[in-house]
């Protein structure tokens, strides 16, 4: 491909040149004879048609290294895109050529990058999810196998286990379905006027209980001087999940913290702990899909999909953590003005 659109580029100027100076002297020969200025039979005549073949002959080489310095830099983009569209995604080209090609260099390798990271992401998810869902499957398969074969009762004390596995199974889809919806920007959310403060005392209140079995003390405070406008049911799935975290990895004698305050038109929520925090080469990547910690009984998908809920409501969230000390995640919502 690349060498026919060469050849056929060059073909095309080179005859293009030709004609233009055929045309031009056959028109100077043309016009000098009506007026009878130049004898195009005579010594002048021949000097000029030597001359203007002279200059063809110029412009054909100064053509052909036009052409050359533009074709083979486009050439290459145009074998790259070959390689893409057969699915090598690897594939760059090098920024060479006139600043037009160099910018068309630049954008393909930008959309080859992006393409690439599409695939792995992809790659990815797939790997993720079926290791998420190997688990759950290999025991609701191994122990209805059993009751099957008569090694297991069909009782309540093996049928439970079967339950718990498909509802762990349930929650997984839902949640990657919830995550997608909100990468998507499609995710659907039933906003109202509601008391933030309000909201966060409760989920500490469902937590109380929690907090004291484990020995942790559980604390909210704020005092937001407006409601805000989001879709309660999604905010508290957030708050939530950042509680529990933050209750699963702080140790007897520790603290969590949630607090509200409102900074110029946001309303901030921050869940912060004393626990064994974040490391740093995770830190990045906590609000990734499917990125936990090695301790992590999860599925790594609760931080991503608080981030795909505050983001759908116009927020942001960020994390910050220090190894032995805690961590601390605040994310904000638009409150809009008094």
């Amino acid at each position: 491909m690349r060498s026919r659109f060469f050849r056929t580029l060059m073909m095309g100027c080179v005859s293009l040149v030709i004609l233009s100076i055929g045309g031009a002297s056959l028109l100077f020969w043309v016009v000098a004879g009506a007026v009878g200025t130049i004898d195009p039979t005579g010594t002048l005549g021949g000097g000029a048609l030597l001359l203007g073949l002279g200059f063809g002959v110029l412009g054909v080489a100064l053509t052909l290294r036009a052409v050359k310095a533009v074709a083979r830099p486009l050439g290459d983009v145009i074998a790259a895109a070959g390689r893409v569209e057969s699915g090598d995604y690897t594939v760059r080209v090098e920024e060479r050529g006139s600043r037009s090609v160099r910018s068309l260099a630049r954008s393909f390798n930008a959309m080859a990058a992006r393409l690439e990271g599409s695939e792995e992401q992809r790659r990815r998810l797939l790997a993720d999810v079926s290791h998420e869902l190997r688990t759950p499957l290999s025991v609701v398969q191994g122990n209805l196998e059993a009751i099957l074969d008569g090694v297991y009762p069909a009782d309540e004390a093996h049928l439970a286990p079967v339950l718990e596995e498909t509802k762990v199974l349930s929650r997984l889809v839902e949640d990657l379905r919830t995550l997608s919806l909100a990468e998507a920007g499609t995710l659907q959310l039933h906003r109202e006027l509601a008391d933030l403060d309000a909201l966060v005392r409760d989920i500490a209140q469902t937590f109380q209980v929690s907090a004291a079995d484990a020995g942790v003390e559980l604390t909210a405070s704020g005092t937001l001087p407006r409601q805000v406008d989001l879709d309660p049911v999604r905010i508290r799935e957030v708050v939530v999940n950042l509680v529990a975290n933050a209750l699963r990895y702080t140790p007897r004698g520790g603290h969590v913290r949630i607090e509200t305050r409102l900074e110029g038109a946001d309303a901030i929520v921050t869940v912060a702990d004393d626990g064994s925090g974040i490391a740093p080469d995770v830190l990045p990547h906590v609000f990734e899909r499917f990125v936990k910690s090695a301790e992590s009984r999860g599925a790594g998908l609760g931080l991503a999909i608080a981030k795909g809920i505050v983001t759908a409501h116009g927020g942001q969230i960020d994390a910050e953590s220090e190894l032995g000390r805690g961590t601390r995640i605040r994310f904000t919502l638009p409150a809009g003005s008094a």
